[in-house]
């Protein structure tokens, strides 16, 4: 899981002066992925949610995100408010077992959501099974 903020207009230094915070991976606009690729249109800000020990389970990071506090909650919303950002929270689920009922489903709990509605955040979630 993955807090992400990408604009077009704010280079990531710039977004994470408005947030406070720093990003623990960025992008900037005018970047290259590769020397050949075209210049990026976008800056891409992010922020890792990490549990140590923790399952990786959405509803086992809900805390980390929770612990950044409301007034982040409030700068990522100003942010997009402001319509210079989209703010996300990204869940990427892998599912290599269907029959393994914690590797299904996404089960996120009314203060979190509270949280990203202060945040203006969408929610995307990418889920990949691998079968064999």
């Amino acid at each position: 899981m993955y807090l992400r903020v990408v604009s077009e207009s704010l280079q990531p230094q710039e977004i994470s002066a408005r947030l406070g915070r720093e990003a623990d991976e960025a992008t900037a606009i005018g970047s290259r992925r590769r020397p050949q690729s075209p210049p990026r249109k976008h800056a891409t800000w992010i922020r890792h949610v990490r549990a140590p020990g923790e399952s990786g389970r959405p509803e086992d990071l809900e805390p980390v995100v929770l612990d950044w506090g409301p007034e982040f909650a409030a700068a990522l919303g100003r942010l997009a408010d402001s319509k210079d950002a989209d703010v996300s929270l990204v869940i990427v689920q892998e599912i290599t077992d269907p029959e393994d009922p914690q590797q299904k489903g996404v089960f996120l709990r009314a203060a979190l959501l509270a949280w990203l509605a202060r945040a203006g955040a969408s929610l995307d979630i990418d889920q990949y099974v691998y079968l064999d």
